[in-house]
């Protein structure tokens, strides 16, 4: 053995060849006891103090932190980080409840009610609990539809029809009952989805399809946020193409464009961009970022209140923010019908994005957040959240930045937070009455440039995986067109089937030898790979399945270069004109019965349709003979008209090193493949089996008397050294010849309809063309035929003509 280059590991090993038989004969497996239905109740419900604590603290995770919260350390950072976030929550409840198209007050209920509860259930340590401009967007989306302006317009008499006047105290009364009620239901599926424990499903929610939609949803808030800042009048659209009909009469009345709130906006949004950007760049140097919403609040407030824009400009103001806490109400149950699928689509996308955010600080930080617990909190805050008016809470990125960059520790940066918010509801609130709606819109707009810089992940994933890309694109254009709902849908329903096509469609590859030790690569990757002579390796890179085992059968013919099918036919028809052959005495063969390769060509796949002689006789009835030996080399000239493709190998291995699961319909279509290329001569092998795959195979009938367990092998290597040991094969001679007698057959072989189709059931009996001849003893056809008088006459479609001599 050559000497690897200097400077490499090496290893030695020295083992038996294994079967998979041989090694389960020196290996025991261990005892796999299952547990009856009975004692898996029995332990699922059996009762100790330990495991009641244990229960109890995955129920209030803040009985596991708070009781090892370093005082000292930790107090000061948490209440720098809950006065910078509660500043934020302020100012971004306000906003995002324009969002919501509920009056602006209630956005900071939103940020106040589902902190509390969270404080006690939530798994993560720095999650800022609150209104998310995505989920706020969907949430409007559903308070527009069942509470549209136009159920709330005045038809007095001085008015008239086409009144545009509205009861605003109506209309905003009903909004809030519809907010509360769907952030209730909300609650209500995602505690369920908790306690079941179906926090897997958003797993399904992949990184490309959250990022397109998301995305989306930027784009929708920027459009919604736009007619806060010109404050022209535009009539509330939902469903599909909503967007795109809000666009139009945006454009439509932009003449009415209110130039006091244009330019208070675009002044506010210049001086926050550029001030984030400030607090972005140094963020290593401040030690707490420049609250600039707040004081662009202030300070536009300021103004608003001293110039007096409502009445000299008509500038769209807040107008009325409730002081204190308004009474809780119960939820209207009767609306639940008809918003169950928006509130399930809320529901998730809220959670996905909070539980997505928790687990990357919580993987900075080295504690472990419950997925299952997320629900079940999420769920707890929402359904109190919504007997306070709240609509849905999720988190914001930048508001969780904040919190967890000021030196945040735990969750009591949140109460501190809450803390603040609720100063502004007891106290503050009045003051913000001036405030302009297009200086909100201009903070909102602000807080998407994270979203919108998504964009920047599309070449990247194209080059990673375009797969990924498509579903970024697709999830983004689905969302904006169909609606953040149905995008939403649409996008999941494509990232699916991305994924069925991806195992539909995998690759079947040609294995080679790296020389000189036991292992196999890709021929096509590398140059210096070996293949064995007369053997195939083939790996297929997926789980065998209805679907793809087409792609399966198809890359085999392609690797192998013949059809196993076509073959058979090509042999059988061969067969049935060397009988006739013989028959006539046309046919030479040597002394021990080998043909002579005298005759026409053997033209592989050229040939598509074998001439015959239409002077022949097709009626051969009554034909009887003994056995004799003659040898068949298909892969030489044959003394018939009939091309048969040429076959260069003897044995066939699958690699199943890569195969995770089968199906019933797999198992059957392998069977198939296995009789079809042993019915050619060529022998097959399976190495590197899953014990589970080998499990499937038992418990689908996959054995039986001609498919036996000593096919497989542990490992590639293992089946290449057992195949060069047994087969012996030499360059340059053909291994496909055996010996198959020929019985006594009617007339049915030479009426036997040469179409042959492929065996529907693997179980079926595998067809053999067989026939006698009787050769008696006449001196002149003795020395043409060179046969001598006692022999008899065998042939096979498999690998030659075979018998014995008498």
């Amino acid at each position: 053995m050559d000497i690897p280059k200097t400077g490499y590991k090496q290893y030695l090993v020295k083992r038996t060849v294994y079967t998979e038989t041989n090694f389960q004969e020196e290996n025991e497996k261990k005892e796999n006891i299952q547990k009856t239905f009975r004692e898996r109740v029995r332990n699922s419900s059996s009762c100790s103090s330990k495991k009641v604590l244990q229960i109890i603290k995955s129920l209030f995770p803040i009985l596991d932190w708070f009781p090892k919260y370093r005082w000292k350390e930790w107090i000061v950072h948490d209440i720098i980080s809950g006065v910078s976030t509660g500043l934020v929550s302020t100012l971004q409840g306000l906003s995002f409840a324009l969002l919501a198209s509920v009056p602006v007050g209630y956005g900071l209920y939103s940020s106040f009610f589902p902190v509390i509860i969270y404080l006690f259930l939530g798994t993560s340590r720095h999650l800022s609990i609150g209104p998310f401009p995505v989920v706020s967007l969907m949430v409007g989306a559903v308070v527009l539809q069942l509470a549209p302006e136009s159920d709330f317009k005045l038809n007095n008499g001085t008015a008239g029809e086409n009144s545009t006047d509205l009861d605003n105290e109506k209309m905003n009364e009903y909004r809030v009952l519809v907010s509360g009620t769907l952030c209730f239901l909300i609650g209500i599926i995602q505690l369920a989805l908790g306690v079941l424990q179906i926090g897997f499903i958003v797993r399904y929610l992949g990184e490309p399809l959250v990022g397109g939609f998301t995305t989306a949803a930027a784009f929708q808030v920027l459009v919604s946020q736009i007619k806060q800042l010109l404050n022209v009048p535009t009539k509330n659209y939902n469903g599909v193409l909503s967007i795109i009909y809000t666009i139009i009469d945006i454009f439509k009345n932009i003449a009415k464009t209110n130039i006091c709130d244009l330019i208070a906006g675009l002044i506010s949004f210049f001086v926050c961009v550029v001030v984030k950007e400030i607090n972005e760049r140094y963020k290593h140097k401040l030690r707490v970022p420049i609250p600039i919403e707040i004081v662009v609040t202030v300070v536009a407030t300021g103004v608003s209140y001293g110039a007096n824009f409502e009445q000299r400009y008509k500038a769209g103001i807040v107008q009325s923010i409730p002081s204190g806490f308004i009474s809780p109400i119960a939820p209207d149950v009767s609306m639940f019908q008809s918003m169950i699928g928006s509130a399930f689509s809320i529901g998730i996308v809220a959670y996905a994005v909070a539980v997505s955010v928790a687990k990357v600080y919580g993987t900075k930080h080295n504690y472990p957040v419950d997925g299952n617990q997320e629900f079940i909190a999420h769920g707890v805050s929402n359904m109190f959240g919504g007997i306070f008016s709240c609509f849905c809470a999720s988190t914001a990125l930048s508001r969780t930045a904040i919190q967890e960059g000021t030196g945040g520790k735990t969750q009591l940066a949140s109460l501190i937070s809450a803390g603040v918010v609720l100063i502004a509801i007891v106290a503050l609130g009045r003051l913000l009455e001036p405030l302009q709606k297009s200086v909100l819109a201009a903070i909102c707009i602000a807080n998407l440039k994270g979203m919108f810089w998504q964009v920047k992940d599309v070449p990247k994933l194209w080059r990673e995986n375009k797969w990924d890309s498509l579903i970024w694109v697709f999830t983004c254009i689905a969302a904006i067109i169909l609606g953040l709902d149905l995008g939403l849908l649409a996008g999941l329903v494509f990232g699916l089937l991305t994924v069925v096509l991806r195992v539909q469609f995998p690759s079947c590859s040609s294995l080679g030898n790296v020389p000189n030790t036991d292992l196999y690569k890709n021929i096509k990757l590398y140059k210096s790979l070996i293949e064995p002579d007369g053997v195939k390796i083939i790996r297929f890179s997926s789980g065998i399945f209805y679907g793809n085992i087409e792609g399966l059968k198809n890359g085999i013919k392609r690797i192998v270069g013949f059809d196993c099918v076509r073959v058979y036919t090509k042999r059988t028809k061969a067969l049935r004109k060397i009988q006739k052959l013989i028959k006539k005495g046309e046919l030479k063969a040597t002394k021990n019965g080998v043909i002579s390769p005298v005759g026409f060509d053997n033209l592989g796949y050229e040939s598509g349709d074998d001439p015959e002689d239409p002077y022949e006789p097709e009626n051969d009835d009554g034909i009887e003979t003994n056995e004799v030996e003659i040898q068949v080399d298909w892969n030489a000239d044959l003394p018939v008209k009939v091309s048969v493709p040429k076959v260069s190998i003897h044995s066939i291995i699958f690699d199943f090193s890569q195969i995770t699961f089968l199906d019933v319909v797999a198992v059957k279509v392998l069977k198939l493949i296995y009789k079809e290329f042993k019915r050619i001569d060529v022998d097959v092998y399976i190495a590197a089996c899953e014990d589970a795959v080998l499990r499937k195979l038992e418990i689908c009938s996959f054995f039986d008397d001609t498919i036996k367990h000593d096919i497989f092998f542990l490992t590639v290597h293992d089946a290449v050294l057992y195949i060069e040991q047994e087969k012996k094969y030499k360059p340059g001679h053909d291994p496909l010849l055996e010996k198959i007698s020929l019985m006594r057959e009617s007339k049915d072989f030479l009426n036997t309809d040469l179409n042959y189709q492929e065996l529907q059931e693997p179980d079926e009996v595998l067809w053999n063309t067989s026939f006698l001849l009787d050769l008696q003893p006449r001196s002149a056809e003795t020395r043409s035929t060179g046969f001598p008088s006692d022999v008899g006459t065998s042939v096979s479609a498999g690998g030659r003509i075979g018998g014995k001599f008498k």
